[in-house]
């Protein structure tokens, strides 16, 4: 069995994979934003999970975070999955704080981080892009930045695997009661990659949909725009990958 930490778990997609996980015999380690979040998972955490609290739009809560997971129990996985759609805070949780928890914590060798067909819509370039989060950030560039993170990730680190997943236009608080894809089918790839031994859960650097290879935007593979933006987020959080 596995130990995973499933960011942004307490509602929605991040939810439903924990509690798949969790019923499957798995370690899980939830994450909620504040106090509050955290009694939506209270059932849960009674049933086994362990839970981290932390804000990601605040780079030290997710240093405590890391320090907290990178204890005696080492992680094997982690699932990326906290986002949000629009404001302030789009950069700070889609990209800044995936990337610190890439950076600081140790031992996971499955990283799944969560994209969307949005990415899509990004733009390649990190020219003038508001990192901090003092004013709105641009959810597709967002998911654009993420998904060529995993992709870097899974060329630079050698023995993790690393992957991007579409999870579709699903019906939750971000996606919206009439959002036309499967709940369901939205959160079995993430937790496919993160524990299954597949030969095809097994491999690094793809972009899934539904457990089905597909090709991303075309920058995503692109490793000078990989090791750009790396380069561009060490020197914004101080932390090298």
């Amino acid at each position: 069995m596995s130990r995973i930490l499933v960011t942004g778990s307490t509602e929605g997609l991040g939810r439903a994979a924990a509690e798949s996980l969790l019923l499957k015999g798995h370690d899980v380690v939830l994450h909620a934003r504040n106090e509050r979040r955290a009694q939506d998972v209270q059932e849960l955490v009674d049933r086994g999970a362990d839970l981290v609290v932390g804000d990601f739009t605040e780079r030290d809560a997710v240093r405590r975070i890391a320090a907290e997971l990178n204890g005696p129990r080492p992680l094997d996985a982690v699932i990326h999955n906290v986002g949000v759609y629009r404001g302030p805070d789009v950069m700070p949780v889609n990209i800044i704080a995936p990337y610190l928890l890439t950076a600081l914590l140790r031992g996971p060798r499955r990283l799944v981080y969560l994209s969307s067909g949005s990415h899509f819509d990004g733009r390649p370039s990190l020219a003038g892009v508001d990192w901090q989060g003092n004013g709105p950030g641009s959810y597709a560039d967002s998911k654009l930045f993420v998904t060529t993170l995993a992709a870097a990730v899974a060329r630079l680190r050698a023995g993790v695997l690393s992957n991007a997943v579409d999870p579709g236009w699903v019906p939750t608080r971000m996606g919206g009661p009439h959002a036309p894809d499967d709940l369901e089918l939205g959160h079995r790839t993430q937790e496919w990659l993160a524990v299954d031994d597949d030969p095809g859960a097994l491999t690094s650097g793809g972009y899934w949909y539904h457990r089905r290879l597909r090709e991303p935007h075309p920058a995503v593979h692109d490793e000078a725009f990989q090791d750009r933006l790396v380069r561009t987020l060490a020197e914004e959080t101080g932390t090298a990958l």
